[in-house]
């Protein structure tokens, strides 16, 4: 297939309405990850894989597909299984230009891959009585979560075009009410490369969905407003103003924009619950992990945690 029709088909891509992790407002998590590879099948946008070989393709669609299943299944440990598979994949996704946008977004993500392995060695198994059928190891609860990310990123330099944008998207967080710490969200999204996008159709800097993208004013035609920063940017700080504002708390407010709204508030009602650590293991995976290395991240680049986190004023 030629690069021009790939290129056709994402641009048509934008236009179709992606059922996605961000927009689920309705949500069981049991439900979801029984339904998680058929929705695999219908949203990876595998199009773009058409530039890669056959049996290369193949591969990255089933990773893909199985990496999705797995960020939104119950047990962070099953991503481990996948570290391996992942490091394989990346070169092959970063030798095509048609696929170096999957490429750019899986690498910030190979860390939740590095973090599961760890937590693979380290926790123990439940104890199984005879006879009894094996057990699955349990999530990390949150603090020692928060512990393994902060040493994950203690050391760790600002990635390379970090410095191209910090400084002018604070600006842009800070006239739309929100701390100007949370720019680096775009570290644990995208590294600050905006040519970031997703298997099923996030894009930018802030790995906007095409739904929440127009529900904050972006156009994603003739130009995909999500892959500019400042737009992005604006667009990101206004949905995590709304999410802080209807869950009054930063860490459900960042759970809220990995996993959907819905998600959290069903999971507050139903566990009778009001902060992040009560209901963080019955999180979907990978948002168990999104806002331990989002905080992490904020030590690191500001010293600060999501505690201290202080809203501009006029």
């Amino acid at each position: 297939m030629s690069r021009v029709i790939i290129r056709l088909l994402l641009t048509l891509l934008f236009l179709c309405p992606i059922l996605a992790h961000s927009q689920l407002e309705d949500i069981d998590l049991k439900e979801l990850v029984a339904g998680a590879q058929e929705w695999a099948e219908e949203n990876l946008d595998t199009n773009v894989l058409d530039a890669l070989p056959e049996l290369d393709r193949q591969k990255a669609q089933k990773f893909l597909r199985d990496l999705q299943k797995q960020f939104q299944g119950e047990y962070v440990i099953n991503l481990a299984a996948l570290r391996e598979t992942a490091n394989t994949i990346l070169p092959l996704l970063e030798s095509h230009e048609e696929t170096r946008p999957y490429a750019v977004w899986l690498r910030p993500r190979l860390d939740y891959l590095k973090i599961a392995d760890e937590f693979l060695i380290t926790i123990p198994p439940p104890k199984v009585e005879p006879g009894e059928p094996a057990k699955p190891i349990p999530n990390p609860g949150p603090i020692q979560q928060r512990a393994v990310w902060i040493k994950e990123v203690e050391r760790r330099p600002w990635p390379p075009a970090a410095s191209n944008h910090v400084a002018r998207l604070k600006t842009v967080f800070i006239a739309e009410k929100v701390p100007p710490e949370l720019v680096w969200l775009a570290e644990v999204e995208s590294s600050f490369d905006a040519r970031a996008r997703s298997p099923v159709g996030a894009a930018g800097l802030f790995q906007l969905m095409p739904d929440t993208a127009k529900r904050f004013g972006l156009s994603l035609w003739p130009r995909d407003q999500r892959l500019q920063p400042e737009p992005s940017a604006r667009a990101s700080a206004q949905y995590l103003k709304l999410l802080y504002e209807r869950f009054k708390d930063w860490r459900l407010a960042l759970a809220a924009y990995n996993s959907g709204e819905g998600t959290v508030q069903k999971l507050l009602e139903r566990r009778n619950a009001r902060s992040f650590d009560d209901i963080a293991v019955y999180l979907p995976a990978e948002t168990q992990m999104f806002v331990p290395k989002i905080e992490a991240v904020l030590l690191r680049r500001e010293g600060i945690k999501l505690a201290g986190l202080v809203t501009p004023r006029d």
